[in-house]
């Protein structure tokens, strides 16, 4: 079954603590909301499943419809739905990052910038010098519990979130835990800079093919992540034409043979399919498609999913509403 209280922390970052090797290792990270009341957000940073290392991405420029669906800054906790079109994360579905832009990394070595914790505590640091820094952090809820400080930073009750991770494709001991539209992370707002930054985690026996409904692993054999391995990808989009010509997608046939895209779909945030024209694309080749409804390329936001002839995903990208506003411009990916 699914997280039982998925949803997002929103806080101001006062403090942060490294574990270490422990039992358990874990980021830990005090926030605070505009009522006063602490949080401990308990990121892992190391799977207790071998491989050990998890892996990790850092978006410092991100931009994605999920950042324009966050509730109130600094306004503590929040439930949210697991399903499209809100600020719920989904790593596979939401198409949130390419998951080849993902690396393995150690969670805590001696030196400098080398390990997870590194990572974690220089983007976090730098929302603890910010007064106007705002963090969400995305998992599931756990307390308040009544008359019991939190066992790292002391405040009282103890409150917080975890699982600030990818929660589905999990392996059978963790399967319990599987979904959709229930994926962790930490997002960052430093509106000084008009900037987001998103930090994603997953663990390496995670799979990147799982089912519509219950987030559990497809039959098929897990593909890891892997860079440059997607053999047609989205390459552009016509989301605001001028005039009443049609909204546009346009593919690109990146491996070295040609790719029958018969029984392949591109989908919409919504799942509303568009089949591709059966027959092969040429090694290096393009594919500019007309698009029709359902499928529909939403000027406030929104992201398109390419996948093949059994319903895997291809590849998959994202465009903000910002983006979406200049008519006539086609967005390259």
């Amino acid at each position: 079954m699914p997280l039982k209280s998925y949803g997002v922390l929103a806080g101001r970052a006062v403090d942060s603590r490294r574990e270490g090797s422990t039992d358990s290792p874990h980021y830990q990270i005090h926030l605070v909301d505009q009522a006063g009341t602490s949080y401990r957000v308990a990121v892992n940073v190391e799977s207790q499943q071998a491989p050990s290392e998890l892996l990790y991405l850092a978006d410092e420029d991100f931009r994605h419809p999920a950042a324009q669906a966050l509730p109130q800054a600094a306004g503590g906790w929040t439930a949210l739905p697991s399903r499209p079109g809100g600020a719920a994360l989904d790593y596979i579905r939401g198409n949130l990052f390419d998951p080849a832009g993902m690396r393995v990394i150690p969670p805590d070595l001696p030196g400098v910038d080398n390990d997870l914790a590194d990572k974690l505590d220089h983007y976090i640091q730098r929302a603890i010098a910010d007064p106007a820094a705002i963090v969400y952090a995305f998992g599931e809820r756990w307390g308040p519990e009544s008359g019991t400080p939190d066992k790292v930073f002391g405040f009282r009750p103890g409150n917080g979130v975890h699982d600030i991770h990818m929660n589905q494709g999990n392996s059978r001991q963790f399967r319990g835990d599987d979904g959709v539209w229930q994926d962790g992370g930490v997002i960052l707002h430093f509106p000084a800079e008009s900037r987001w930054v998103a930090i994603f985690l997953a663990f390496q026996s995670q799979s990147w093919h799982t089912d519509d409904i219950t987030g559990h692993t497809l039959p098929e054999t897990p593909v890891r992540p892997g860079k440059g391995e997607e053999p047609v990808r989205i390459l552009a989009a016509l989301v605001n034409p001028a005039g009443p010509g049609p909204e546009t997608v346009t593919l690109l046939n990146a491996s070295p043979g040609p790719v029958d895209l018969a029984g392949w779909s591109l989908v919409d945030r919504q799942k509303n399919p568009f089949p591709l024209p059966a027959g092969p694309l040429a090694s290096g080749g393009t594919l500019a498609l007309a698009i029709g409804s359902p499928f529909e390329l939403g000027d406030g936001g929104g992201a398109i999913t390419l996948l093949d002839a059994v319903g895997l995903k291809v590849h998959g990208v994202s465009y903000t509403a910002a983006q979406a506003r200049r008519e006539g411009w086609t967005i390259t990916f």
